[in-house]
């Protein structure tokens, strides 16, 4: 390997490390290695091998290698083109991964229709197919057949691709019907700060669910029981609330769950629930009442609605680039919050008559926005469980704060390393004062500049950083965009779509 690879992946590797936030010792301690050696590595004085490549990918959970590819997936973004004409908002990546976790709960056929094809879905068939789930594309690669086995085989489960999802947490609540005692590797995902998993543990020890954690595996032994009176979940989060729904789905009885999160990811769990004969009461409410089955065994077919956090990505994308673009299929009841801030602002932009999504329940509309004169809000921007404004929707507001005039304080108090990720866009011009790890003060407007620099390990934070070097004249380069694959279809294509200007390219 030349001198000249090894200097660019010892960079590589010290910005994916630098990102996570970590030392060199603490990446040599995850490594079983010494300080020196990743010191050496990081300045390209040492010959390393895929395999310690790979390792060291998996411990910062970045694709500095991806086997069977060139390397690594990079973004060359010729910025300050205007975007035009109109764009689809694709299926929500968040209702389809609990939709997977869900079709464990059901004996029969399962058919999701237009699943979002990103990375995050296919860590979960990877780890369904492990454990014996047939899984196949069907029309044309549109939809997603789901058959399961008459026993699964939870000692076969590719722990590598579980551990790179924070949704095989959701494992949890249908694998608690099917099994005495099984085990599952710690959740991983987005770097977003340490979450606790105690929110599941209380919903679930209800239904006879205890957890012991070691060595990076979940412990579970299951004495099934019957809750003898409603669970009030500790926090109104989507992934505890679609736990707690699974959970209760097969319960042979009456659950009341209150303080549930009525999020849109949850609203479709409930209406595929329902496809498979389970009546769920209060739907978009904070309390939920499950008539749970023993049984589940049916063909069932269903199609999930938009994803709300796509189509704010994409609003955000025609603001700060100042163009005029229909964005089609918005699901319009997980956005309002959001429109009306952007309205007071001074955001120009039509919207069409309400029409149903595929699901027949979600509401949707057509968005057009124009090139505004906006002004930051009066009012700080921070998340509040819906019907507020969306936890994920926030990282928007910080582009969209810096091409609006004025100071604009976004308070993002629900993951511990989000908002500093937000900083990034200082590298393209932005002008944002982190406070403290919660909260950072944006002052617009912006002139964008080019730059090239390593994707943030979070996957909003990565768009909205996309987004501005889409608004800044010049070439920038975006490195190791895994964690937008994660989220987003084709994303660059269909931006291209529209009058950007990315391509796509690996380099090692």
């Amino acid at each position: 390997m030349a001198d000249d690879y090894l200097v660019r992946i010892g960079k590589l590797i010290r910005d994916a490390r630098q990102h996570r936030g970590w030392t060199q010792t603490q990446l040599a301690e995850a490594l079983g290695t010494s300080q020196s050696a990743v010191n050496r590595i990081e300045r390209g004085n040492q010959n390393i091998s895929l395999e310690m490549i790979a390792r060291i990918g998996e411990a910062l959970d970045s694709e500095i290698v991806s086997l069977g590819y060139s390397g690594p997936m990079h973004l060359r973004v010729v910025g300050g083109r205007r975007l035009s004409g109109s764009i689809d908002v694709k299926t929500s990546k968040n209702a389809c991964v609990a939709l997977l976790c869900g079709s464990l709960l059901n004996k029969g056929r399962t058919v999701l229709r237009r699943v979002a094809r990103i990375e995050e879905v296919y860590r979960l068939l990877e780890v369904l197919n492990s454990i014996g789930v047939r899984t196949r594309w069907i029309n044309d690669g549109t939809d997603l057949e789901i058959v399961p086995p008459a026993r699964l085989d939870l000692d076969a489960m590719d722990a590598d691709a579980a551990r790179r999802t924070r949704s095989i947490i959701m494992f949890l609540g249908p694998l608690l019907h099917r099994m005495d005692n099984f085990r599952l590797p710690y959740a991983g995902g987005c770097d977003l700060g340490t979450r606790t998993i105690e929110p599941h543990m209380i919903a679930l020890r209800r239904f006879g669910l205890d957890i012991t954690a070691t060595e990076g595996i979940y412990h579970a032994v299951v004495e099934r029981t019957a809750p003898d009176r409603p669970i009030v979940l500790t926090e109104r989060g989507d992934t505890v609330t679609e736990n707690a729904l699974l959970a209760a789905a097969r319960n042979d009885g009456v659950t009341v769950i209150r303080n549930a999160s009525s999020n849109y990811m949850v609203q479709d769990l409930c209406f595929f629930l329902e496809a498979l004969g389970v009546r769920v009461d209060g739907v978009g409410t904070t309390t939920l009442t499950v008539h749970g089955m023993a049984d589940i065994d049916v063909d069932v077919d269903y199609s999930p609605s938009e994803d709300p956090v796509e189509a704010m990505s994409l609003l955000a994308a025609a603001v700060v680039t100042e163009s005029e673009l229909t964005i089609r299929r918005v699901p319009v009841e997980f956005l309002e919050i959001e429109l009306a801030v952007l309205e007071e602002m001074g955001l120009d932009h039509d919207r069409t008559a309400e029409y149903a999504a595929d699901n027949g329940r979600t509401r949707l509309i057509d968005l057009t926005v124009r090139p505004s004169k906006l002004e930051a809000p009066i009012d700080k921007i921070h998340p509040m469980p819906f019907p507020g404004l969306n936890i994920d929707n926030v990282p928007f507001f910080a582009a969209i704060a810096a091409v609006a005039q004025g100071q604009t304080l976004i308070h993002d108090w629900v993951y511990d390393n989000r908002a500093i990720y937000l900083t990034d866009l200082n590298r393209l011009g932005g002008r944002l004062q982190l406070l403290d790890p919660h909260r950072v003060l944006v002052e617009g407007p912006t002139r964008w500049r080019a730059a090239e620099m390593m994707c943030p390990p979070a996957l909003r934070p990565a768009v909205v950083v996309l987004l501005a070097m889409m608004a800044a004249e010049g070439t920038s380069v975006l490195r190791n965009v895994y964690v937008i694959n994660r989220g987003y279809e084709d994303l660059a294509e269909r931006l291209n779509s529209v009058g950007a200007q990315i391509e796509i390219f690996r380099d090692i």
